[in-house]
C-alpha cells in the first residue's frame, strides 16, 4: 500500500509539473563512474548509483565495495577473504566533492527509466542497505563495486534489459587488463603479480571486463532497455561532471623493482663469479637466498590454499618461492652441508625452468621486475650444483 501511494504521488506531480510547463522533476536513476586515483586500491575506478529525486528533496549516492578498517581481526580476514564488504549510503554532494578534491574523473549517465522502475530500484537499494542485507562477500573479479552496478539492474530490470558485448573491441585475459591499468614497473603490479595466481591469465568474456569501472560505463553505454515493445538505449544522458587535471608520471625509475632487482641481481653474480675464481663458496649468500625466498613461499601457500580469494588459486611463482627452502636456509649455509642438498639444488634449477616455460607458453604471466633476480638466482643455483658436485668427488 505505501508503494502504491507514494508512486501515486510521484506521478501525480510529475504530471502537475510537466502540464505547467516546468523541468521533468521525476525520481531518477544515474551511475557515477570515479576515475582512477593515487593509491593501489583506486588505481582502478569506482562506480556508484544516484537516485534524485527533485519533489521529495532527494539526491543520494549508493556504492558497493565499503569496508571498515575498525573490524575485528582486519588484515587476517582480509587476506583469508573473508572480509564483509558493504553497500554505502551518502549525499550526492559531499560525496562528489571527496571525489574532486582527490583529482578524479567523475561522469555520470543518467538511465532512461520510467518512473515505477526508478521507484523498483530505489526501494531495492534501500532494502539492500539495511543492516542485515548491506554486507555481502566480495570477490576482485566478480562480485565488487564495479560488477553490484550491472548486476543490481539486471536483477531489477530482468529481461527488459539487454546488454551488447560491442563495447569489447579486444578480449584481453584479466591480468592484462589489471596491468594495464598500472604503471607495470611499480611494486604495487609487482605485488599483484607474485600474489595472484594463473587463474587469472585466461581470457576474459566481455561480459566479465565489468569487473573494472571503466567497462561498467562502456557497457552500460551500449546497454538497451525495452518498454512497451519498444527497445531503446538505457542512457539518455551522459555528462562529465568533473574533468581531473592530468597528472604527470612521478614513477621514479631508481627505486622501481626492476631497478632493484637488478642491482640485486649483479651482486649474486659478483659474489658467484668471484667464488667460481676462487673455488669458494660464500654461504651467508645461500642461507639468505634460501630464506627469502622460502619465506615468500611460505606466505603464498595460505594465499592459494586457505583462502576464500579466487584469485589467488594456482600461484607458479611457487616455483621459484619454493616454501621448503625455509627449511634448508640453515643446512645450505653449514660448511660441510649434505651430499642430498646437491639434488635438491638440481630440483630448484628444474623449477626455474618450469617455470620459464609456464611464463613462455602463457600459463602464467610473472612479474618483470623479477626477471634479474630469477637470472641470478638460476646463476647460482647452476653453481651451486657443480661446487656440491666437487666437493662431493673430492670427499669420496
Amino acid at each position: 500500500m505505501k508503494k502504491l501511494l507514494f508512486l501515486l504521488f510521484i506521478l501525480f506531480f510529475s504530471f502537475a509539473y510537466s502540464q505547467s510547463g516546468l523541468i521533468d522533476n521525476s525520481p531518477q536513476f544515474s551511475v557515477i563512474t570515479l576515475g582512477p586515483g593515487d593509491n593501489l586500491n583506486d588505481s582502478f575506478g569506482h562506480n556508484a548509483f544516484r537516485f534524485t529525486d527533485a519533489i521529495n528533496n532527494i539526491d543520494v549516492v549508493y556504492d558497493y565495495g565499503r569496508f571498515d578498517f575498525d573490524t575485528p581481526n582486519f588484515y587476517i580476514k582480509f587476506a583469508r577473504g573473508k572480509l564483509p564488504y558493504a553497500l554505502g549510503r551518502a549525499p550526492y554532494t559531499p560525496f562528489i566533492e571527496h571525489y574532486e578534491n582527490q583529482e578524479r574523473t567523475i561522469k555520470e549517465q543518467v538511465l532512461d527509466l520510467t518512473t515505477e522502475e526508478a521507484i523498483t530500484l530505489f526501494e531495492y537499494l534501500e532494502n539492500n542497505y539495511l543492516p542485515m542485507n548491506r554486507n555481502y562477500k566480495y570477490d576482485f573479479f566478480y562480485d565488487n563495486c564495479a560488477t553490484k552496478m550491472r548486476d543490481v539492474l539486471v536483477e531489477v530490470l530482468g529481461s527488459k534489459l539487454k546488454f551488447s558485448d560491442s563495447y569489447v573491441l579486444e578480449t584481453k585475459t584479466f591480468r592484462t587488463l589489471i596491468q594495464e591499468r598500472l604503471n607495470t614497473n611499480t611494486w604495487g603490479s609487482l605485488g599483484i603479480d607474485v600474489a595472484l595466481g594463473a587463474v587469472i591469465d585466461r581470457q576474459a568474456t566481455p561480459w566479465e571486463h565489468q569487473f573494472l569501472p571503466a567497462f561498467v560505463h562502456k557497457a552500460i553505454s551500449e546497454a538497451s532497455i525495452t518498454e512497451s515493445g519498444v527497445e531503446k538505449p538505457l542512457v539518455k544522458k551522459s555528462i562529465t561532471i568533473y574533468n581531473a587535471v592530468p597528472k604527470e608520471n612521478t614513477n621514479f625509475f631508481f627505486t622501481s623493482p626492476l631497478f632493484i632487482f637488478s642491482l640485486i641481481a649483479i651482486f649474486i653474480c659478483y659474489i658467484t663469479y668471484r667464488d667460481f675464481n676462487k673455488s669458494n663458496r660464500t654461504r651467508w649468500l645461500d642461507s639468505v637466498l634460501f630464506f627469502v625466498t622460502g619465506l615468500v613461499g611460505f606466505l603464498l601457500i595460505p594465499l592459494w590454499f586457505g583462502t576464500d580469494h579466487t584469485a589467488t588459486a594456482n600461484n607458479y611463482n611457487l616455483l621459484w618461492a619454493v616454501p621448503l627452502n625455509l627449511l634448508f636456509f640453515t643446512l645450505i649455509g653449514s660448511k660441510t652441508p649434505k651430499k642430498w642438498l646437491r639434488r635438491y639444488v638440481f630440483f630448484l634449477i628444474l623449477m626455474l625452468i618450469l617455470m620459464g616455460v609456464h611464463w613462455v607458453t602463457g600459463v602464467e604471466v610473472f612479474a618483470i621486475g623479477l626477471l634479474p633476480l630469477l637470472i641470478a638466482m638460476m646463476v647460482r643455483y647452476i653453481y651451486l650444483l657443480k661446487y656440491l658436485g666437487i666437493k662431493k668427488e673430492v670427499e669420496a
